[in-house]
């Protein structure tokens, strides 16, 4: 018998050993909400009133508002003053009232129950779904960007300025959003939701300029995120302006408020 293969057997049988041992655990957080982001992006593109709330709503006032005089914006071209506020407009229909409403009916349906039983936490869940957002945002600020370029509009300003407002827009407008979907019933999110859209469309600094209020609500309405959004990203856009610190500060204080508040409050069922 040959003493090297005889020594080689032992060898082989080492390696060709398999280790059935159980390891069970949780996946990596990272992989879990990679995984729900692919989820969430996929039911956004899916639902048609998602995409009519996202894109074409946007799209059609942008248009509009542009080419017929209807509206007064002071002094400078109407696509200058109407692209920045249909932008913020965009960022608050997706990150705030198309996820309030799919997320409120998420709860109603039991899909956040099933989703509570597995390791994704309330923290991951809104990672994901703030991610998701921003991805239909890539799209939604591609298109609307596209329209306005065609329509004569002329950007200027820094893209890290106006990069830094969006993600603050968003992450406030998902805090919110996801707050009101995960303490209220699905129908009162719903109407909710909807209306708080139509009053900040029209007070918000989007179609009309805050200048036409009373002095008395102005600095209310200055306050709110979608003034802060809409009027910081026509400053660096419409006008040049540098980072405007004082946007960026309403921003960064109501994603802070809200997105703490929800992951404190947030209801699975």
């Amino acid at each position: 018998m040959d003493p090297g293969a005889a020594r080689a057997r032992p060898q082989e049988s080492r390696l060709t050993t398999l280790d059935l041992t159980p390891a069970p655990g949780a996946a990596p957080l990272r992989r879990m909400v990679t995984a729900q982001t692919g989820a969430e992006i996929q039911a956004m593109l899916r639902n048609g009133e998602q995409l009519l709330l996202t894109m074409i709503i946007p799209v059609l006032l942008l248009v509009g508002l542009s080419v017929a005089p209807i509206i007064d914006v002071g002094g400078g071209s109407r696509i200058d003053f109407m692209a920045p506020g249909v932008l913020a407009l965009a960022v608050m229909s997706t990150a705030f009232t198309g996820q309030a409403i799919a997320t409120g009916f998420e709860r109603r349906y039991g899909v956040l129950k099933r989703l509570g039983a597995t390791p994704l936490s309330r923290t991951g869940l809104m990672l994901a779904k703030t991610l998701a957002v921003i991805a239909v945002e890539v799209i939604q600020v591609t298109v609307i960007c596209g329209v306005a370029l065609a329509l004569g509009w002329r950007p200027a300003g820094s893209p890290l300025a106006v990069l830094l407002l969006v993600v603050l827009g968003t992450a406030a407008f998902s805090g919110l959003g996801l707050l009101m979907a995960g303490t209220l019933r699905a129908e009162a999110t719903l109407a909710a939701a909807n209306l708080v859209y139509l009053v900040l469309l029209a007070c918000g600094g989007i179609a009309f300029p805050l200048t036409r209020f009373p002095e008395s609500v102005r600095p209310v309405l200055e306050s709110l995120p979608i003034s802060a959004l809409s009027g910081g990203l026509r400053a660096v856009l419409s006008e040049g302006a540098g980072p405007p610190l004082a946007a960026l500060a309403v921003l960064a204080a109501w994603a802070a408020v809200s997105l703490f508040l929800t992951s404190r409050t947030f209801r699975w069922e």
